[in-house]
């Protein structure tokens, strides 16, 4: 009867443990999941323009960066390209909802300066392109060196006549510092140069115009979208003048290998985006940030398929 009730109680003791053994395999995987969750934090980024399709890779780099940190983002545009105003309220609105962080490409540096001084409680924020005060970080190339740069690729092209400079960031810091380096660049060298405003939409319309007014020989945009529009400008007239730009896009890659496009400084889009939302995180989380300035590169059309320029002109994720 002993042994049968020693028995009895070894079989319930092993019951028990394999029980339990159940029970934690089932419970121990959702802790972390559970840990996550609890610091899932939300990233907003808020662009100067109406239309993302230009930053589609920044913005494949930032949803890395969330997935592998923990973060959930949203990704916004302005109902009008550089409507400063709007970039306001919609940071603020995000701020008022919760956003445990922000990204922003300034649109006017100097007015969103004063108006995120009145945001009550702000989160971290990381700026893209150009600086403003009050924020905690900048993620992106040298501006005034990406301008020097671009412009000594005109200068070894340059035999004789105007570079037309194309100004179409509004009050956007960065485009603004490029462009100045470019025209302080080639005036030291007895270039003569024209700059002319313009909306980077508006390109398509106005660039054979300003062309014929300027007798430019050369052209010189400093923004992604005005790079891209000066392309399609190119494409459907009768443009021989070489164009000089910034950025990369699948138009702006044609116009490289078509020869419409001279030469282009462009950063890796995915990187730049990875860089910011991870350092806009480890701010929220109050850890060091990681942002940097980022390298450029200057590529012209013969070699668009150089090992060294794949990574950056056909990004693979």
């Amino acid at each position: 009867m002993k042994k049968q009730r020693r028995n009895d109680m070894i079989q319930l003791v092993i019951l028990v443990i394999l029980g339990a053994a159940v029970v934690l395999s089932v419970v121990l995987p959702q802790l972390p999941h559970q840990d996550r969750m609890a610091s899932l934090m939300e990233l907003s980024v808020v662009i100067r323009e109406s239309d993302s399709t230009l930053w589609s890779n920044v913005r494949l780099g930032m949803e890395a960066a969330a997935g592998d940190l923990g973060a959930e983002l949203r990704f916004l545009t302005l109902s009008k390209a550089n409507d400063s105003q709007e970039q306001a309220n919609l940071l603020r609105r995000e701020v008022e909802g919760g956003a445990g962080a922000l990204v922003v490409v300034p649109a006017d540096p100097q007015n969103l300066t004063e108006q995120w001084k009145d945001v009550a409680d702000p989160c971290p924020l990381v700026c893209m392109e150009s600086w403003m005060e009050g924020a905690d970080a900048i993620v992106g190339p040298d501006n005034e060196e990406l301008g020097r740069a671009l412009a000594q690729v005109v200068l070894e092209d340059w035999t004789q006549g105007v570079v037309l400079l194309l100004d179409t960031g509004g009050s956007s810091t960065g485009v603004s510092q490029r462009l100045q380096a470019a025209k302080a660049e080639l005036e030291e060298n007895g270039v003569p140069v024209e700059s002319r405003i313009a909306s980077p939409g508006a390109l398509p319309h106005v660039l054979s115009p300003l062309v014929e007014e300027t007798g430019a020989v050369q052209i010189m945009a400093f923004e992604s979208a005005a790079t891209e529009q000066a392309v399609y400008a190119k494409e459907n007239g009768t443009l021989p003048q070489p164009l000089y730009g910034v950025g990369i896009s699948a138009r702006v890659i044609a116009g490289l290998e078509r020869g419409d496009v001279a030469a282009v400084a462009a950063v890796s889009d995915y990187a730049a985006g990875y860089v910011a939302a991870e350092s806009a995180i480890h701010l929220a989380r109050g850890e060091a940030a990681d942002a940097e300035q980022l390298p450029f590169f200057v590529v012209r059309g013969e070699d668009i398929y150089d090992p060294e320029n794949q990574k950056l002109l056909f990004p693979v994720t």
